[in-house]
């Protein structure tokens, strides 16, 4: 039987039974359930700030843009198995990759080059942003030894927070028999407010433990 060879050709590979049946179009994808912080902001945090500034437009409210967590690792000059396990502890903490920050001077009396692999760093957004805020605020901080609450004066002027931790142990992903060294982390709240003022009490309305 002849074949016409102008007629198209039959596209192989396609998915059959089950895989066919298994493939999902786009904008169906069943999303599931929001971090409670997420949903703390848009029904409670959000109608509280509108109703203590009347006067100001909804949209200029603050919110926390993102979180930023890093580690720097002096000892990665000489023993680059250190910055190793820290970024793989920082990727068990953050449950996202880190990326690998390097020197940007050359510093002889630290044995440091400049482009030298120094410490790692992790930038978290939306939904996992929300879901390290709360095991911060509610399961790490309360962790922390003689704990009294987060300074009052480590706000940069511009309406970001940033606070230091010195192990990383505090974070129940982290298990302590499994840690070969204590290791600090520091933590970058980054929000749209324009002023301290305006970012404190955001973040008191999102259950900061600010020290009284």
């Amino acid at each position: 039987m002849a074949t016409d060879k102008n007629a198209p050709a039959k596209k192989s590979g396609g998915k059959k039974g089950a895989d066919a049946a298994a493939v999902v179009a786009r904008g169906e994808h069943v999303k599931g359930a929001k971090p409670r912080y997420q949903e703390k902001f848009a029904k409670s945090v959000l109608p509280e700030l509108k109703k203590r500034h009347t006067d100001t437009n909804p949209m200029q409210l603050p919110k926390i843009v993102k979180i930023v967590v890093n580690t720097c690792q002096g000892e990665a000059t000489q023993n680059i198995k250190a910055l190793e396990s820290a970024a793989a502890e920082l990727e068990m903490i953050t449950g996202q990759k880190p990326l690998i920050t390097r020197a940007k001077k050359s510093i002889a009396s630290f044995k440091l080059r400049a482009g030298m692999p120094i410490g790692a760093s992790v930038t978290l957004r939306r939904e996992r942003m929300f879901e390290f805020y709360d095991r911060l605020v509610n399961v790490a901080l309360p962790r922390v030894r003689d704990f009294r609450g987060v300074s009052l004066n480590s706000f940069d002027g511009r309406g970001n927070y940033s606070l230091g931790l010195r192990e990383q142990i505090i974070f129940p992903e982290i298990e302590a028999d499994k840690v070969d060294k204590s290791r600090g982390l520091s933590i970058t709240i980054v929000t749209s407010a324009k002023t301290d003022e305006a970012a404190r009490e955001l973040l008191s309305l999102l259950d900061m433990p600010f020290r009284k």
